[in-house]
Order: C-alpha cells, then structure tokens, then sequence
C-alpha cells in the first residue's frame, strides 16, 4: 500500500512516510493509492468485532505487515485505548424517536478525536524508537484538536508538540486542557485570529520543504492520513450495531449523520463508503455551512468571515479535507483536483464542475444547523431522553429531528463527537441554561482541571501562553 499526493506532484510514500507528514510537497494530502473492496463475507465476519478489533483489521488494510507486524500493530492498538472510561471504547446509546447516538467522547480529553489520536500516537513512538529520531509536531486547533494531540504525545522524548490555539474561539476548560499540561515536550500558544487563520502560515511553513526537512516538522491535523485511516472504523461499528440484519439482499443501508467541521470525519466515512459499507452519509455543519454550500450548490466559497457559535470546535469555513473527498469522487484525477484547489487558493471561491457536484450531491447529504437549532435540538433530547447533548452532536440530532417520523425507512445513526462536559460555559448561556446538568460527572470535571492548574507552578503556565 502507498500514499499518493491529492495533486499528483510528489512521489508514493508508504504509511510512515504519510504518518511523519503534513502536507504533501505539492501543497495536497496523502491519499491510499488505492481503496481496499470488502466483500459481503468480510463483513458478516466483522460485524461481531468490538470496536478496537475493527480498528486492527482495518488499519492491517493499509499498514503493511512488512512495516509494522501484526501482532506489533495490535499491541499498538491496544495499549493506544487502554486509558478510555468505558469498557468498549465507544459506545452507541439507543434514544427515543429513532435516535442512536454514537458515542466516541470516552477518551482522556472528552473528544471524538482521541480515538484517532491515541492510535497515530502510538504509530509515532513505534517508527520513532525504531529508528532513534525525533520530530517537531505542529498543531493548529478550533478547540477539541489540541488537548488530544498533547495527550498522544505528552512526556515522550523523541517528541515535541507545539499547539496554536485561537484565542477566545475555544471554551475555558479547552484552553486549561491544553496550557494546564506541564511536560518539557508540550509548547502551547495562544494566537490572535480564528483557526482558519491560524491553519494559514501553518500551511505556507509545510510547503517549505527545506524547512520541514531540517526541522522534521510533522503535523497532526487531520491532514495526516493517520487519523483519517482510523476514523473509518467509526463507520462499520455504527453500522454493525444499526444494521437490522446482514441475512438480507441487499445489505440494509444506514443513514451515518456527522457533525462536521474540517472534514477529516467525513472523509473517513466516504472511504468506507468506497470499500463497500452500504452506508448513506449526511454532513451536518453549524452556521459555517462551506461543505454544506458545497454539497447542495457546488459553491465552494469562503464567507466574509468565520461566525462564532455554540459548536465552537465546527467553527471553520476553509475545512481542507474536501480536497480529500472531491480526489475520491473525481477517480483520484489529481490533474483536475489541482487545477481546482490552486484556482480556490487564489480567489477563495470556487464552483465545481457539473459532473464533479453531481457525485457529491450523490455522496453525501448536507444539513446546517443555526445556534437556535442547536439549543432547540440539546433542549429537545434532554427533555424526552434526559440526555445531554454537546453542541456539536446537537448539529446531528437537529438534523434527524427535522426530518419525517418515517425517516424514508433507514435506520440513523448520528456520531457524538464531544461530552457536554468541556462546553459547560455555553451550556449555561441564555436559553441553554434552563437544560439540568449531570452534576456529578461536571463537578468532577472541574476538579480535574482545577487540581491540576493549582499544581502548576503559575510561571509555567504563563510561559505556555504567548501571541502573535
């Protein structure tokens, strides 16, 4: 299996030469030469795994095992989920009206993105220690990215981590998840400016391919293929536990609704769509709605501005990985992908091509979800299910709740990407503050965060604090 760049112009690597990148050289992302096919017997024979179990079959797809062993690479994965709260990992809770709920928010930091992070974490050390090197990790994050990326890496010493964080645009328990981590190779720094912004110089640093080299700057955004490769997995357990049946011809189909908010999510579910996952996808967004632009008009265009919401971690408008899905779709012409990403490079507007917007259209739904909808939607959950939605997966549940009681006879399942928990703060702003609170789980919460904040040493936390 290698890696090919989006736009054509780099030479294959293999999976390590993807995992301690950025960007290509060229300016796209790492994609799987090509897409592994499953066919009906391979997925009866799955549909009984945990999740960890299809995060190891999955990820033996695309990691050789002259690179990684296989039972190495369990290892890997299995010691990667070895600090998660619930016994399974991830688990799906069964709501009322036909609301399944996909939850991925066990791990350390309370997002969906450790379950990617902690494996690319463990995929790091191995290469690392293997070959005695070190490299310079560069995240920039809208909130839930960075706490998760400290947490892959922290206290090792073949690793140092630097996180841009904007500013005022993440919660107050994010930022202290992020600048309470007192590690010599944790270096956090607040910048003015959203994460759009943030996203830009650290893009024009990974075309410096000099500068990379000489550095060994990788990053771990959701432009490394990593994360990606086991978000897929999120994908075949939420059907395998929605399906009705795999006794049928043809297999059932499941509608997966996914808050959205860079695309690597996404992304990883219309990979599995390609492997055959007879799966229906909808990308839901809150009022930064590009994808969901892209997907009903073809309109992939920048707004004036990226809006501050209560999905805060959503709040971004140039979400990169559909450079990704447009590759996939287009029948990986990276010729056509490159001529359209450099023309939205240069004028940030972009319409795609009638034949390229109709296979997106047929790809993916799309839905967008105002701060209105989503108070109305975590209001709604909590009053019928006393379930407490965070503002992200409240995006999803607008969706299936706005749509016919028939729901066109799918089974749903909508991926909770974050714990309430972390969006406290918001949850206690007008017209949200009327939703009871699990108390004890907030309380707790908060003295995690508190105890470890006072155990810092104050100058350590100020140093970890600085603008540009």
């Amino acid at each position: 299996m290698e890696y090919v760049s989006t736009r054509g112009g780099t030479r294959a690597v293999d999976f390590e030469g993807a995992l301690f990148s950025g960007y290509a050289p060229d300016g796209g992302l790492f994609m799987p030469q090509h897409i592994p096919s499953l066919d009906r017997d391979t997925l009866q024979r799955w549909s009984s795994l945990s999740y960890p179990e299809l995060v190891k079959e999955l990820c033996s797809l695309f990691i050789p095992a002259t690179l990684v062993p296989r039972n190495a690479l369990n290892e890997l994965i299995n010691r990667a989920f070895s600090r998660f709260r619930h016994k399974n990992v991830v688990h799906l809770s069964r709501l009322k009206e036909g609301l399944n709920i996909l939850e991925l928010w066990h791990g350390v930091t309370y997002a969906f993105k450790d379950l990617s992070l902690s494996c690319t974490g463990q995929f790091l050390q191995y290469f690392l220690e293997k070959k005695q090197k070190h490299v310079n990790i560069l995240v920039g994050t809208s909130g839930d990215t960075g706490s998760s990326a400290i947490e892959s890496v922290r206290g090792q010493k073949n690793v140092d981590i630097f996180v841009l964080l904007p500013k005022g645009f993440c919660t107050q328990i994010q930022e202290l998840q992020m600048t309470t981590v007192i590690e010599d190779n944790v270096h956090v720094f607040a910048a003015h400016g959203n994460s759009d912004e943030i996203d830009e110089p650290i893009k024009e640093l990974f075309a410096d391919v000099d500068f990379v080299g000489k550095y060994h700057l990788m990053s771990l955004n959701s432009v490394n293929w990593s994360r990606i490769m086991v978000q897929i997995a999120h994908y075949f357990y939420a059907y395998f536990q929605c399906a009705p049946s795999l006794d049928t011809t043809p297999l059932p189909m499941v509608e997966i609704v996914v808050p959205t908010g860079g695309g690597g999510n996404i992304t990883a579910g219309c990979i599995a769509q390609k492997m055959g996952l007879p799966i229906r996808l909808t990308t839901v967004v809150n009022s930064n709605d590009i994808i969901h632009r892209t997907v009903q008009h073809g309109d992939f265009s920048l707004a004036e501005s990226v809006k501050a919401t209560l999905a805060s971690a959503m709040d971004i408008q140039e979400p990169y990985n559909v450079e990704r899905i447009l590759w996939l779709l287009s029948g990986s012409d990276s010729h056509l992908i490159k001529t359209l990403m450099e023309q939205f490079n240069i004028s940030k507007r972009l319409k795609l091509p009638e034949d390229l917007h109709r296979k997106l259209s047929k790809a993916l739904g799309s839905c967008s979800a105002s701060d209105q909808d989503i108070v109305g939607a975590m209001r709604r959950c909590w009053e019928e299910n006393q379930y407490l939605l965070c503002p992200h997966s409240a995006v999803a549940a607008h969706y299936h709740y706005a749509q016919p009681h028939s729901h066109g006879g799918l089974t749903y399942s909508g991926l909770c990407s974050t714990d309430a928990n972390p969006y406290l703060d918001q949850l206690q702003s007008p017209g949200v503050g009327t939703l009871s609170l699990n108390a004890d789980r907030s309380l707790l919460l908060r003295a995690i965060f508190v105890k470890r904040f006072e155990a810092a040493d104050e100058k350590c936390y100020l140093r970890t604090e600085y603008y540009f």
